[in-house]
């Protein structure tokens, strides 16, 4: 393969790798170099639409964006999509391939290896550069075995590393110097450097922290990055990112609340609101009730039975039942839409154990899970007062019934797609990334009575990767992480 690589590795989950890895593909592609993100296994509910019509990690997708190439099935070849607390969905080259347990996972990835590969290599025949991500953390020995995620994927093509440490959760040093004891000589001298993400304050406090760390792992130092406040800008991969939601915005006019339910998935829909001035968005925690609000979403879900009965443990279901009652406003994205309707079946057991519940009954619907998973970007119009959309699909099932005949949305083609109460106070449809149009943004927010902030955010996300990468050129030993590169 004629592309060089680099691969990017953590001494743990959310340490920074995701960014790093998009800040370094917008760098350098805009240095002229044919740059492509790689991430040979990734866990995540939160997924996009690829150009080629299968369904990625929704950070290679952002990744993507930053080297300034449509995303592809190629660029994250293994997804796991949790079902449970045990066991995923396992998707490869962007199509389901069945699920599985984690311990029976373990087993299976031996075989993966080969579609990681014909990925990698599919990428590199178009590139100058391929930066990979790893997966959690390099130290994981107790996975060490067919590893495809970390050292065993850099092992398998010789890839150099460089290793990311976070020092603002703590322990930077033992985090670095821990993962050099544990893993073996042979993945240790793939290793070429390490970065300390996340500094806040004066960097020079931690110099004598970076030479102690070179000095006892024998890895040069490649750089200290400061903490970098706009990556709250940009869709996050992990739903630990939505915990930072929330608390009163001065000026704020309105008021959504979005319940978190365990398998809560593609919620990066809710960053563009998250941005707005005039919104204070309220991730209900278990174990709280939904506070008054002028809007409830009920969010994408992985397990959308399992999610809608957590829903109901929690009593939020009441919560819901009364504020529709008072006439508030209550948005169903994809499982969401699905858990408003009359009735939810998963006869064979698709996103968990077969079976049917009654779902919140504020939609005259019904809810059939099976079929092909539908992965399409779409457009279209809302019905009731044409404001344009663009967004994705990304479900399974068919949803029926006679809300049905009337539609949030109008596609591109003409075909129907959602509900509306009679009244139009509760609507769902199955379209993804709504908020981060502009346009349809904006009506929801005037319907709510804002005026809205005029965030452009499809700008914003690029002026965000843009100056990360600037941040990131100023604080990395760039010359040594090119000379890194093989």
């Amino acid at each position: 393969m004629a592309a060089k690589i680099l691969m990017i590795q953590g001494t743990g989950s959310d340490v920074g790798k995701s960014l790093i890895v998009a800040g370094l593909c917008r760098l350098f592609a805009d240095r002229g170099l044919r740059v492509r993100p790689f991430k040979p296994q990734n866990m995540s509910n939160n997924a996009a639409v690829t150009a080629d019509g299968g369904e990625i990690g929704r950070a290679q997708a952002l990744q993507a964006r930053a080297a300034r190439v449509p995303p592809s099935i190629h660029m994250n070849p293994v997804l796991l999509k949790p079902q449970s607390e045990t066991g995923a969905q396992i998707i490869v080259q962007g199509r389901m391939r069945g699920s599985a347990r984690a311990r029976d996972y373990q087993a299976l990835k031996a075989g993966l290896m080969a579609d990681v590969l014909a990925s990698f290599a599919h990428l590199g025949a178009e590139a100058d550069l391929v930066v990979v991500e790893g997966a959690g953390s390099a130290s994981e020995v107790n996975l060490r075995a067919n590893d495809i995620a970390n050292m065993g994927f850099a092992r398998a093509v010789r890839a150099p590393v460089v290793l990311v440490g976070d020092i603002d959760r703590g322990g930077v040093i033992a985090q670095i110097l821990g993962t050099r004891a544990a893993i073996d000589a042979e993945d240790a001298a793939l290793v070429r450097g390490f970065v300390v993400n996340r500094m806040r304050g004066d960097p020079s406090l931690f110099s004598d922290g970076m030479r102690f760390i070179a000095e006892r792992s024998g890895w040069p130092a490649i750089g200290l990055v400061p903490h970098f406040a706009d990556a709250a800008r940009l869709p996050a991969e992990d739903a630990l990112a939505l915990a930072a939601y929330g608390g009163r915005k001065a000026g704020a006019r309105i008021t959504i609340a979005v319940p978190m339910m365990p398998r809560i998935s593609n919620f990066d829909d809710l960053d563009p609101l998250a941005q707005e001035k005039e919104v204070d968005l309220v991730m209900v925690r278990p174990g709280t009730p939904i506070p008054v609000a002028d809007l409830v979403i009920l969010p994408g879900s992985k397990a959308t039975i399992a999610d809608l009965q957590f829903l109901r443990g929690q009593g939020w279901d009441i919560d819901i039942a009364a504020h529709a009652r008072r006439g508030g406003r209550v948005l169903g994205l994809c499982g969401g839409y699905q858990m408003l309707g009359a009735r939810i079946e998963d006869p064979d057991g698709i996103e968990g154990p077969p079976g049917a519940v009654a779902g919140l009954g504020l939609l005259d619907v019904a809810t059939r899970l099976g079929g092909d998973k539908r992965l399409v970007a779409v457009s279209g119009r809302t019905a009731a007062d044409g404001v344009p959309f663009a967004g994705y699909e990304m479900h399974v099932g068919v949803t029926e019934g006679p809300a049905a005949s009337r539609p949030m949305l109008l596609l591109a083609d003409g075909s129907p797609d959602g509900a509306c109460s009679p009244e139009g106070a509760v609507a769902g449809c199955y379209v993804h990334g709504l908020f981060a149009d502009d346009r349809q943004r904006a009506a929801w927010l005037a319907r709510l009575g804002a005026e809205g902030g005029g965030l452009s955010y499809e700008a914003t996300v690029e002026a965000t990767l843009d100056a990360f990468a600037a941040h990131l050129a100023a604080h990395l030993d760039m010359a040594a992480l090119e000379a890194i590169c093989a």
